[in-house]
């Protein structure tokens, strides 16, 4: 499985990404307005959960990593989790590709290829207050905001309130 745009390719997740997967959950100004940081084992546990081959019909992640197609350079994650009908996404973009459409190019080009191969038309999507950027991508590829949850989510000792937006 392979998904193309103009400047990017979606590959799905092997062992040899384990340095990016890392690298994407220990980056200070990845994890900020995301999650804590986590022990290199939990993360590992993580990532091997995401090695799963995904299937519709399975419970498993669909974990893609994203590659610049000049460079070669891997610069982050994309996916989704399909449950009862509905996808919910995540991504991850290392910090010197902030800013630049990628993670708007690449979550636009994953859901029409979910939509166009697995007819999957339901979204979700959960960001932690102050997540500009990711809630901006969200915007920009079709999701509204639905749901504010006030403190629902602690980061480094701070609450904050979780943004739902979906699509449908």
């Amino acid at each position: 499985m392979e998904i193309i745009t103009t400047r990017l390719t979606m590959t799905p997740i092997t062992q040899k990404d384990w340095p990016l997967f890392l690298q994407l959950h220990q980056e200070p100004e990845v994890i900020s307005l995301c999650f804590d940081e986590m022990a290199v084992e939990v993360v590992k546990e993580k990532f091997e959960t995401r090695l799963s081959p995904w299937n519709p019909d399975g419970d498993s992640w669909l974990c893609l990593v994203i590659t610049d197609k000049l460079s070669g350079k891997a610069i982050g994650i994309t996916g989704f989790t399909l449950i009862d009908g509905v996808a919910e996404v995540g991504y991850l973009l290392l910090p010197e590709f902030h800013g630049k459409q990628y993670g708007t190019e690449s979550l636009s080009a994953l859901l029409d290829w979910a939509v166009d191969t697995h007819q999957i038309t339901n979204y979700k999507a959960v960001v932690t207050e102050g997540n500009i950027g990711s809630e901006r991508v969200l915007i920009k590829c079709g999701f509204t905001l639905k749901n504010v949850v006030d403190n629902a989510y602690e980061i480094d000792g701070q609450w904050y309130a979780d943004h739902h937006y979906q699509r449908s």
